[in-house]
């Protein structure tokens, strides 16, 4: 099956911001398309998120904020623009499944570091 998109053009980028982390993910034409950052509060770990109208990177960036802040212990921002012409449905889940291990790939080296 030919596929419109590159999957090793989809990247994790992290940078350490003092005991906090930011994790930068794009593939394709890189964008902001949303933005997401998990904290501790109370005992729970909260997410706050800005999306740009018309872009979906919400769902998955809110979910990867969520679990990095959890398994790190830290404030964890997620900046995220991922964007190909065309997609199918099982493209993008498939796009969905390579970020989501992507982001566990950086979160491993991240636990090393913070």
């Amino acid at each position: 099956m030919a596929y419109l998109y590159d999957p090793a053009d989809i990247r994790v980028e992290c940078r350490e911001m003092g005991r906090d982390l930011l994790l930068m993910v794009t593939g394709g034409n890189s964008h902001i398309g949303a933005v997401s950052t998990a904290y501790a509060e109370e005992g729970r770990i909260r997410v706050e998120t800005s999306t740009v109208p018309g872009h979906k990177e919400n769902v998955l960036s809110e979910r990867a904020a969520r679990h990095a802040a959890r398994l790190l212990a830290c404030t964890v921002t997620v900046a995220m623009g991922i964007h190909y012409d065309g997609l199918n449905r099982e493209q993008i889940e498939e796009i969905g499944s390579i970020v989501s291990v992507r982001i566990e790939e950086a979160l491993n080296e991240a636990a090393k570091l913070i």
